[in-house]
C-alpha cells in the first residue's frame, strides 16, 4: 500500500470513530448526570402528601346548637348526621370520629389531628351529654402477639414439606387415576 493510501485510510478511521474519547466522555457527563440527579430527586419528596380528611368531622358551630335536655336524636342526625359508630352495649350513646391523616413512609397513615363526639341520650331519645374527645385522651393499647393454636398443625417444617410424597399416585396399577372420594367415583365390582 502506498503512503497515500494509508493515510487515506487513517483519515477515513478517524472521522468514522467519531471525537476523541475525552470529549465523548465530558458530553455523556453533561447529559446523563444531570439525568441521573434529577431521578434521584423525584424519589425524594420535595412536596408534602396532601392531608386526608377521614370519618364524620363535627363542627363546633354545629355542636353548640345541640343543647342537652331538649335536643333529641333527630336533631342530631339532622345536624351532623349519622354517627361513626355506636357504643356496643348501649344504643343511646353515640360516637362521631373525624382525623386529619397524611401518608407517611411505606404508605402508612399517620394521624395529624383526631376529634371524637360522644352524645349521650337517654331513652326517651333526649340528648342527656356531649363530651369532646382528642388524642391527648386517647390510651396506649399494647398489642398480644400470640397465635391461636389451632388442633392438627403441630406438624414440624419437615413434616409438612414432605408430608404429601407418596401419597398420590396417578398412573399405579389397579387405579382409574381419579381422587378418592371424588365425583363420578366407579365403583368395584368385585365387592
Amino acid at each position: 500500500m502506498t503512503r497515500k493510501a494509508e493515510m487515506g485510510c487513517t483519515l477515513f478511521r478517524s472521522m468514522r470513530s467519531g471525537p476523541p474519547d475525552a470529549t465523548r466522555d465530558t458530553a455523556v457527563r453533561r447529559t446523563v448526570l444531570p439525568l441521573l440527579i434529577l431521578l434521584l430527586l423525584t424519589a425524594c419528596s420535595v412536596v408534602e402528601a396532601p392531608k386526608q380528611l377521614r370519618g364524620n368531622r363535627v363542627d363546633a358551630d354545629q355542636l353548640k346548637e345541640l343543647v342537652p335536655g331538649t335536643s333529641t336524636r333527630a336533631d342530631a342526625t339532622s345536624l351532623l348526621g349519622s354517627p361513626t359508630a355506636k357504643a356496643t352495649f348501649d344504643d343511646n350513646t353515640w360516637i362521631y370520629i373525624g382525623e386529619t391523616t397524611r401518608t407517611r413512609v411505606g404508605r402508612t397513615p399517620g394521624i395529624l389531628q383526631q376529634d371524637v363526639v360522644v352524645l349521650s341520650f337517654d331513652s326517651g331519645g333526649v340528648l342527656r351529654g356531649v363530651k369532646r374527645l382528642n388524642q391527648d385522651d386517647g390510651r396506649d393499647v399494647s398489642v398480644v402477639s400470640r397465635a391461636t393454636p389451632s388442633p392438627g398443625s403441630e406438624a414440624s417444617f419437615l413434616q409438612q414439606l414432605l408430608g404429601n410424597v407418596g401419597k398420590f399416585s396417578a398412573g399405579a396399577p389397579g387405579t382409574s387415576g381419579r381422587t378418592p372420594g371424588g365425583s363420578g367415583a366407579q365403583s368395584d365390582p368385585g365387592l
